[in-house]
């Protein structure tokens, strides 16, 4: 499949939002300790290199809020914007996950119409958390509830959760990434927004973070009455329609537990490029062709899948 790899897991860092957010803010939270230097051309060189013909953009952690909601709202729409220029810029080699200014649900209900109606989105980025509120809170439901109706795509990308600050010399990451990822399924799973909103297809960051390893454990929880009401359809089922994407996922270790959970149909390429560097996309390429999957498995991974939840892609 040289050529024609999907990515839906691929950043972009608009020039603004990196000098209103600030290195102080980016950089702790990677390995490299350093907000990444980014362009679209960048971009493009890394995907020609490496065998990606599109990449699907979206703004990584740390997000847009910062405790300001009107300051949120603006850095949404300005990255959101930044996006679909690019997209417009370089036909065929970029899509957009638009972002929301969440934790406020009325404006990111505004968000939804623009970023879907006017900008023609491919679907929504949203983060694992928002302060101390995972997306499975009550608060959220009308957002998913727009979202449902709208059949939309919904991709979630991890942050730094504020009750994560075990190991702080840890870069976030490495360790409370995956585990932040985890609690907001576990927020989705059992706030019943899986349950009540099965049109909306949901992609989650580096093969799901440790829900594969955990899933039995998790469904455990269904055994109190309180839980068993928000999964009518059962814990395992719920979990077994999600997507996941091979970010730094790319090996047996993973791959082991994330094929008994999921089909190969539900697992898409991505690469966490710029933050993970054009070292980690070649890796991730080459870790897929060395699980030695059946080709049909290889080749939906790479690209047959994402062209399933984004037909609109094709002509890339």
């Amino acid at each position: 499949m040289d050529g024609n790899r999907i990515d839906v897991h691929h950043h972009l860092l608009p020039p603004k939002y990196v000098e209103i957010v600030g290195d102080e803010r980016i950089g702790p939270l990677i390995l490299s300790g350093k907000t990444p230097e980014w362009t679209p051309q960048m971009s493009i060189e890394a995907m020609d290199r490496n065998g990606i013909a599109t990449a699907i953009t979206s703004i990584s952690a740390p997000g847009f809020w910062f405790g300001s909601t009107q300051e949120t709202i603006a850095l949404c729409r300005l990255s959101n914007e930044y996006a679909t220029e690019i997209r417009s810029q370089h036909p065929g080699r970029f899509g957009v996950f638009a972002g929301l200014p969440l934790p406020d649900v009325e404006s990111s209900l505004a968000e939804i119409a623009y970023a879907l109606d006017t900008l023609e989105a491919d679907g929504i980025g949203l983060l694992t958390s928002y302060g101390e509120r995972y997306p499975g809170d009550a608060a959220f439901a009308p957002v998913f509830d727009e979202l449902n109706r709208r059949g939309a795509v919904v991709y979630f990308h991890p942050t730094q959760a504020p009750c994560s600050q075990c190991l702080p010399e840890i870069p976030a990451a490495t360790l409370e990434y995956p585990f932040d990822t985890t609690r907001a399924i576990v927020s989705l799973l059992y706030g019943g927004v899986f349950a009540r909103c099965p049109d909306i297809r949901f992609i989650f960051s580096h093969a799901g973070g440790t829900v594969p390893f955990l899933a039995e454990r998790i469904a455990r929880l269904a055994a109190r009455p309180n839980f068993k009401d928000a999964v009518p359809n059962g814990v395992i089922p719920e979990l077994s329609r999600l997507y996941f994407d091979t970010a730094l996922s790319a090996n047996w270790f993973t791959f082991r537990s994330l094929l008994e959970l999921v089909s190969a149909q539900q697992v898409l390429f991505g690469s966490d490029y710029p933050f993970a560097p054009e070292a980690t996309m070649t890796a991730t390429v080459k870790g897929l062709i060395d699980l030695g999957l059946p080709e049909d498995q290889l080749s939906g991974i790479e690209r047959g899948n994402a062209l399933a939840l984004f037909p609109q892609l094709s002509s890339g």
